[in-house]
């Protein structure tokens, strides 16, 4: 999740044609060759009234000063603005900062989920949503950022991240890919996937989907511990980690 040119924003772009237009698509390449096209930059625009029933009880474990990583067009940083929470928000996408700049976000900034800038003991919340949950990649990666996300949280502070349970399919293709990975030595759920719009390509993403067990087998050793997990559809959570 580094900073992406313009050549690489496809998703910057397939947002910002949405946001003048409401016009655009998503294709989701992964590296085994699956392709299947996303749900679209509509998801990214959706009013609260429209928001999934376990994406808004996520918001309901939101405290104090806010750090939105991976903002996409803004939506979960405008609503908390409007409930009162003072919102940082990144994204390495230059288009979807400036998307989320336009629709009203007051602190928008351009950084990498690798780079974010060390401010020690600022925020309450760590938000991830829209499976940004998934971009800490790999267990080494996953236990290395969670140990730097403590050094930018508050005593007491939490993360709240969406995600999935990859198990949570019959789709033979993903339970192929599981096998794949396996003989790869990698956690059936970690991927490669990159996004592909009009003529823009982005680059290659690590992922990591888990389901909650795995999860706090991951965490385990980390200043952080799994308090709630907030199910929704088709293997779509949100967990709650508390510092320690």
């Amino acid at each position: 999740m580094s900073r992406l040119i313009d050549y690489q924003d496809a998703f910057g772009h397939e947002i910002f044609d949405y946001y003048q237009n409401q016009f655009g698509y998503e294709i989701i390449e992964r590296d085994d060759g699956h392709i299947e096209v996303g749900a679209g930059p509509r998801a990214y625009f959706l009013e609260y009234k429209d928001w999934p029933a376990y994406e808004k009880e996520a918001m309901r474990r939101v405290q104090g000063r806010v750090l939105d990583i991976g903002c996409g067009a803004g939506r979960h940083t405008l609503y908390l603005q409007k409930t009162g929470h003072r919102v940082t928000a990144l994204d390495n996408s230059p288009l979807a900062v400036k998307v989320t700049r336009l629709r009203g976000g007051r602190h928008v900034q351009l950084y990498s989920l690798m780079h974010i800038p060390t401010i020690l003991r600022a925020y309450d919340t760590l938000l991830m949503m829209g499976n940004t949950f998934a971009l800490l990649g790999s267990p080494a990666r996953a236990r290395w950022l969670l140990h730097h996300f403590h050094t930018i949280t508050k005593e007491g502070g939490r993360i709240v991240g969406q995600t999935r349970d990859p198990y949570k399919t019959d789709q033979r293709e993903h339970l192929e890919y599981h096998m794949l990975n396996r003989g790869r030595n990698r956690m059936p759920g970690q991927g490669k996937i990159r996004v592909r719009y009009k003529k823009y390509v982005g680059p290659w993403t690590d992922y990591l989907f888990m389901s909650p067990d795995e999860l706090r087998r991951v965490i385990k050793g980390t200043p952080w511990r799994l308090t709630e997990i907030i199910d929704g559809p088709a293997g779509q959570y949100v967990a709650v980690l508390d510092g320690t």
